[in-house]
């Protein structure tokens, strides 16, 4: 099972990196064409909105409560009951998201109010944030339809076509920014219609996938279908869940408002950085084992539940630990090499830097919170992660207020990863304390090697990473170049060590016979 479920992550994985590549090659667009000022910030807390409504009505509490759903028709219903479902769930969630984007459009300036209130001291970024936010909000309705049949497609095994979906939107961001943006003469509003045709041409990609599995949905309203009841019902604490962690992401825009002209856009660039570990690993590890537990648990296999979870908790730390390092002592290069070019100046690049070692030390904490909360949404239980997530959010909003007046940005990054890792903690605790998971013998001598073999790491990476000053003074390639030095010996460090530590991919595969999920 943990070789088919490895596969199945690597090409998620695989998909997802060349998501990430041509985000970073977008975000790099952005840098240069709009730096870190008054239109930046603009578009960056515009595009958060339905960003916000997206994880919650889309890829956070739809998913959470649509494949657990699905997996059980998938295994106990009539293909015309499926059929049924799928039809009436696209229907109704349809017409909910076409009501939210019709008054999200009306009361755009309330959004922007809330949101970023510190923008109302000037008219012109309040205005500017105000009109790309009802240009992107129709982004929503094509976004969160894409992530129902991204759960369809996942749960009949076919998880490459939702990986690569979203470099469909990096695609059209990169064309607005060059094609749209000399057009328009205003790189906000020309990338928020490229926002808004992203949302379509991944919606329309998903049809012929849909429909050679046999599951393409005809969109229905009328009859009630208990299905889509379940999905519902647990969407609501989902949704209340997902709004937690979004909540906190608020929180951060809110308090960088206040702050001066920029420090929205250096969280923005700093955390899509260490968003590319969490994504190429994190969620496409989450994404492949939520339907693999939810089949699990319809079946009452509990060993093989709990066996699963402490395989996806092993490959966290061999592969978050790292990152984890890697970002931290590469902070300044990595950023450097990927930002400082056109209106990003190095003033910029040191502000990022710092940002991006706050949100580096919760990496690890974010990657468990994927894979951990799976553990109890496969088991249609969606409460009990809502309860971690306010905990969590309380202790993020105490953070950044704590954090805000001393450390800037920087402190509301920290404190993300503060919550992030109390996230974890909890969900990690109560998976023990229920038997949903419990740990196969190996874990003192497992970690204490990881580590062993992170140490080694972080020694060669420190030595050849140098000054932030040398990278900014050096020329386009050689910061290419160099960084790519840096991230190969590092790596080849690390498992060079894993391997005379006596840890080998074998270790990593169930000692169990395989059966069919």
């Amino acid at each position: 099972m943990s070789r088919k479920l490895l596969k199945s992550t690597a090409v998620t994985g695989g998909w997802t990196m060349l998501s990430r590549i041509s985000g970073l090659a977008r975000d790099i667009a952005f840098a240069s064409i709009m730096g870190s000022g008054l239109v930046a910030d603009a578009f960056f807390v515009a595009f958060r909105v339905p960003n916000f409504f997206r994880r919650i009505f889309g890829e956070g509490a739809l998913s959470q409560a649509f494949v657990p759903v699905f997996s059980e028709y998938k295994e106990t219903a009539t293909a015309e009951q499926t059929q049924a479902f799928l039809d009436h769930m696209t229907g109704r969630l349809g017409a909910i998201l076409i009501l939210i984007t019709a008054v999200g459009i009306l009361i755009a300036p309330g959004f922007v109010s809330v949101i970023a209130p510190g923008f109302l001291q000037d008219d012109a970024k309040f205005q500017l944030t105000v009109d790309a936010l009802r240009i992107c909000f129709p982004y929503l309705l094509f976004i969160s339809l894409v992530a129902v049949s991204a759960g369809i497609l996942n749960t009949c095994g076919r998880f490459a076509v939702p990986a690569a979906t979203p470099v469909l939107l990096n695609l059209s961001l990169i064309a607005a920014a060059f094609w749209l943006v000399p057009v328009l003469d205003n790189a906000a509003i020309a990338l928020s219609v490229g926002v808004v045709i992203a949302g379509l041409a991944q919606l329309l990609l998903q049809v012929p996938f849909l429909r050679k599995e046999g599951h393409l949905p005809r969109p229905r309203l009328g009859k009630k279908d208990e299905g889509v009841g379940k999905v519902f019902k647990l969407m609501l604490p989902a949704i209340f869940g997902v709004s937690v962690a979004q909540i906190n992401v608020l929180v951060n825009t809110l308090l960088a408002s206040f702050l001066v002209t920029g420090s929205v856009s250096w969280l923005y660039y700093s955390d899509r950085v260490m968003e590319f570990p969490l994504g190429v690993f994190g969620i496409a590890l989450a994404t492949v084992i939520l339907p693999s537990l939810s089949k699990l648990h319809a079946r009452d296999d509990g060993a093989s539940f709990s066996d699963l979870l402490d395989w996806a908790l092993r490959w966290v730390v061999i592969i978050a630990l790292p990152a984890t390092i890697g970002l931290i002592l590469l902070a300044g290069p990595l950023i450097t090499t990927l930002f400082q070019y056109g209106a990003t100046t190095p003033a910029d690049v040191y502000m990022m830097t710092n940002s991006l070692i706050g949100f580096a030390l919760g990496l690890l904490g974010l990657v468990l919170v994927k894979v951990l909360a799976p553990g109890f949404f496969a088991r249609q239980n969606t409460k009990t992660p809502v309860k971690v997530g306010v905990v969590a959010m309380v202790v993020n909003m105490v953070a950044a207020v704590l954090l805000f007046y001393p450390l800037k940005h920087v402190g509301l990054a920290v404190a993300t990863s503060i919550a992030a890792w109390v996230n974890a903690g909890l969900l990690y605790r109560l998976l023990r304390q229920e038997s949903v998971y419990l740990p196969r013998p190996g874990w003192s001598a497992f970690l204490v090697k990881v580590a062993a073999a992170g140490v080694l790491m972080a020694a060669v990476v420190f030595w050849c990473s140098g000054d932030v000053q040398a990278w900014i003074d050096a020329a386009t390639l050689q910061r290419a170049f160099r960084l790519a030095v840096c991230v190969c010996a590092g790596a080849a460090v690390y498992f060079s060590a894993l391997f005379v530590l006596g840890i080998r991919a074998k270790h990593l595969v169930l000692n169990q016979a395989e059966f069919d999920l």
